[in-house]
């Protein structure tokens, strides 16, 4: 075989494996896990994803899509405590990504496989987070990200931006019924911890609900020197039916030139969502968008809300 044949063979084999690799780069920057169908609340989310606990929420995590300059920030969607991904945001997600935005979640702070998530540490599952949210910024070249978190996910990315750098990465933290000062759940959580014994069994098995109550060191720290960082843009929306995060005040944070804390029935009498509907709640849905997108923001529609099926 002659030296110029050898070559163009050569020559051959490595166009070939540059269209192999080529092809391999495209799909994983398409790669996109299964998906399920949008939900018009919670009990439908949860009954979806309990045969099905590995599916995200509707149009989340296309790891090709690039961010349009009018919404230049990906959204990371943060679950609460108990919940996977598609249960708490199989209604928002949809809305999010119709308004333009690129949209991520995942199931952090649990078992692999199990509909149980984010029941980890609240610092274990913070910095699981963290660790998503840099996948989001690398793949969509984006400098920051906005979060919009539920419960506790909406109080452990203040965690991120406090010991992990997430105050030069995040841009906007949205909080619905977020557990920013914890809860007593009505005095039984409280009194679970001066029982030892019951302490330690709720922490064996799901130590985000110690992390979480009132008093718990976690929190103590969390909030010591100031519950949030100048850069930062917070917002919390709550409800003063909240069953969870109580007293519901226990949600909003320390007034600041960069904090904005909404009361939905200031904004609607009407609206009686509670803690486990309010990431299905269309009246929160807006006040989220308009919490990304002050330039464009819209009154919500004031109507009836009901708790739980929103």
């Amino acid at each position: 075989m002659g030296l110029g044949t050898r070559l163009r063979r050569i020559g051959a084999v490595a166009a070939a494996i540059g269209m192999v690799v080529g092809l391999g780069t495209q799909a994983h920057a398409s790669e996109r896990e299964p998906t399920g169908p949008p939900q018009p609340n919670i009990l439908t989310a949860l009954a979806y994803s309990a045969a099905r606990p590995t599916v995200m929420p509707p149009h989340t995590n296309d790891w090709g899509c690039e961010p349009s300059p009018e919404h230049p920030n990906p959204v990371l969607l943060s679950n609460g405590t108990l919940v996977n991904s598609y249960a708490d945001w199989a209604g928002l997600s949809g809305k999010l990504a119709d308004a333009g935005y690129c949209v991520f979640s995942a199931n952090l702070g649990g078992a692999e496989g199990s509909p149980v998530q984010t029941v980890a540490p609240v610092a274990e599952t913070a910095t699981e987070l963290a660790e998503f949210g840099d996948r989001v910024l690398a793949a969509t070249g984006a400098e920051q990200l906005d979060v919009v978190g539920h419960s506790q996910g909406g109080m452990n990315p203040r965690y991120w931006i406090k010991n992990l750098g997430g105050e030069a990465k995040i841009d906007r933290l949205i909080g619905l019924s977020p557990s920013n000062y914890g809860t007593d759940l009505f005095g039984l959580l409280t009194l679970v911890q001066q029982v030892p014994p019951l302490r330690d069994l709720v922490g064996a098995g799901f130590p985000a609900f110690n992390d979480q109550e009132e008093h718990s060191d976690f929190l103590a720290e969390l909030n010591a020197g100031g519950d949030t960082v100048p850069g930062v843009e917070y917002t919390v929306i709550q409800t003063k039916y909240d069953e969870v995060v109580t007293p519901y005040r226990n949600a909003f944070l320390e007034p600041a030139p960069n904090v904005e804390n909404i009361l939905l029935q200031d904004v609607c009498p009407a609206d009686k969502t509670d803690h486990l509907g309010i990431t299905y709640d269309p009246i929160a849905a807006q006040l989220v968008l308009n919490a990304l997108d002050p330039a464009d923001a819209a009154p919500p529609r004031c109507r009836f809300v009901p708790p739980v099926v929103s």
